[in-house]
């Protein structure tokens, strides 16, 4: 490198990228450093999805006893697969701990908060960037197999409402002018219409392009080994390319991000939460809509020529074994709700690893007794959803301006 950045960014994924261009806006010399290339982590193969309306947490009354079923079933939409160790146990515990009423009604109010930004940005930035990521504001379908899992969504539609969003039921017949190919046996539909969906990979390589032309340092390949902070100096990044340095350190390396504070003696609450994706031709005729299949805990995702669908939450540690009987899985969950749709050719099987807290909520901030060095990860399913915003919210604190939501609720501290 020619000269030091002002702030170097860990992490080549949406929040990562986003906090990067948010940066150059203002004029901050950038340097970002990757592992691999960009946009190659849980940002590629994901949803997709902008959702504002669908900001209820994974934790809530009653979700550990209706999940207890799932945990010895591997092929099961929430796993945790067996495993000695400390961290996951206390991540287990913080976790029960937010399961309550009181909890989720916070969250889902800072949650909402999060993607309604986020959802502004992408409009702004389908205005002003020079290439097509997807936007499409079409709304959110939700599908249920069952009367009872309609009767759940009814209280996170009381959040929403009460929150100021709105959702509509459709009955069977609506569901089936919207969407062909659907199984005979369903019980109804949800329409959240403010929602949208982007192409998540066209939108991160383009950004990460965009920012290189107007100056940043993109180094990919470039594996970050040690974080060494002090009170004598600036923060010190041993790579596999050679070391950096900067006066402030963004970590936005998702789910790896506490192996690299494991050295500074920080607890950064974030299990890896693998998920699995299947992109296919997208069959003639499907609509431009993404679909939630409820009871399967998997999405189905129109991203231009191809359709996306995947889900399932995996808590495995760093590990990134591609699980064939859980891509099965996903196929007869598909093909459960929507039996009709044509069988396409297969362009990715795909998983990733998702930065999961205990209370779903991200980590955006610095860590108490520290300088130098910021934290953006956490993110869990919402990576997308919540990246734009959360980039602008750490370049402005890492600018030394106030930034525009309070972090303290993301705060690093609060575990």
């Amino acid at each position: 490198m020619s000269e030091r950045p002002d702030v170097l960014v860990v992490g080549g994924g949406v929040v990562g990228v986003c906090t990067a261009h948010y940066l150059v806006e203002r004029g901050v010399r950038t340097t970002l450093l990757e592992r691999g290339e960009i946009c190659s982590g849980a940002s590629h193969g994901n949803g997709g999805w902008i959702f504002p309306s669908e900001s209820a947490p994974i934790p809530g009354p009653g979700v550990i006893r209706e999940s207890l079923p799932w945990l010895f079933d591997p092929e099961s939409p929430f796993w945790i697969r067996p495993r000695p160790s400390l961290a996951l146990l206390r991540w287990l515990w913080d976790f029960r701990r937010a399961c309550n009423a009181p909890a989720v009604r916070e969250s889902f109010q800072l949650r909402r908060a999060l993607s309604l930004a986020s959802l502004e940005r992408f409009g702004e930035f389908a205005k002003k960037l020079d290439f097509d990521f997807g936007f499409t504001q079409r709304g959110l379908t939700l599908i249920f197999q069952t009367a009872k899992a309609m009767r759940h969504a009814q209280r996170d539609i009381d959040l929403l409402e009460a929150a100021g969003g709105s959702a509509k039921w459709l009955a069977i017949e609506s569901l089936r002018e919207k969407i062909s190919g659907l199984t005979s046996d369903l019980a109804g539909g949800l329409e959240f219409p403010d929602d949208a969906h982007i192409t998540p990979g066209d939108f991160v390589r383009g950004l990460a392009a965009d920012v290189a032309r107007r100056g940043a340092a993109i180094e990919t390949h470039t594996e970050v080994l040690r974080v060494e902070w002090s009170r004598r100096g600036p923060v010190q990044i041993r790579t596999t390319r050679g070391d950096f340095s900067a006066d402030e350190v963004v970590l936005a390396a998702g789910a790896w991000t506490p192996e690299l504070t494991r050295g500074l003696g920080l607890r950064v609450p974030v299990e890896a939460a693998k998920g699995y994706s299947i992109t296919v031709e997208r069959p003639e005729g499907y609509p431009d809509l993404p679909l939630a299949l409820v009871e399967g805990m998997m999405f189905v995702t129109p991203m231009g020529s191809q359709l996306r669908f995947g889900g399932t939450l995996e808590l495995a540690g760093l590990d990134m074994h591609m699980n064939q009987r859980r891509v099965d899985a996903l196929a007869r969950t598909v093909h459960g709700y929507l039996p009709g749709i044509a069988r396409t050719p297969t362009v990715e099987i795909w998983r990733g690893l998702r930065p999961l807290t205990p209370d779903d909520l991200p980590i955006l901030g610095r860590p108490a007794g520290t300088s130098g060095l910021i934290l953006a990860t956490g993110h869990g399913m919402s990576g997308i959803s919540q990246g734009p915003i959360s980039g602008e919210l750490i370049a402005q604190l890492a600018s030394g301006e106030t930034p525009e939501i309070d972090l303290a609720p993301f705060s690093p501290n609060r575990f």
